[in-house]
């Protein structure tokens, strides 16, 4: 068995979100959840089946963005995977609820605008995700003013009230 970590290739800051999920119909079930959520939504989605034909199946609502995603489901290669790519404005906060509830969704393993890759293990034609490494470690623990400044920050963009 090889182990690989995969970058996942975006624009710096796109947010994306990476999952599994089982089904000929998940991307449809997963365009329809994502296009309920956010009106006017700008995404790529694909998803890698792990049967049958074995196609990454795509869908979305703009072009470069549902390329991009192709791009990074056939890089990670692990049946079932699939990544979604959000356009500019939109965030995971706006659509991970919806995601979740999709009955074809097993796990989502990352939801970020940060650097990301995914450790891939490879045994003859089967590839498995083990996980994600997503953005860099901490380099401290939050004081009293880092915490003022977060709970300023959410108030501010509409996140929390008051």
């Amino acid at each position: 068995m090889e182990l690989r970590k995969v970058p996942i290739e975006k624009p710096e800051t796109a947010n994306v979100i990476l999952g599994h999920a089982h089904f000929i119909k998940t991307v449809e079930d997963l365009h329809e959840a994502l296009v309920q959520s956010v009106p006017g939504i700008r995404f790529g989605l694909a998803f890698n089946e792990a049967s049958q034909e074995r196609l990454v199946r795509k869908s979305g609502t703009d072009d470069a963005l549902v390329e991009l995603a192709v791009k990074n489901a056939l890089a990670v290669g692990a049946g079932h995977f699939f990544i979604v790519v959000l356009g500019e404005g939109v965030f995971p906060i706006n659509v991970m609820h919806a995601l979740r509830t999709v009955p074809e969704v097993v796990n989502l393993y990352a939801a970020t605008a940060n650097p990301l890759a995914v450790l891939v293990a490879e045994e003859g034609d089967q590839r498995a995700v083990l996980g994600v490494f997503d953005g860099q470690t901490p380099l401290g623990v939050e004081d009293e003013a880092a915490t003022e400044h977060r709970k300023g920050f959410l108030r501010a963009i509409g996140y929390k009230l008051g």
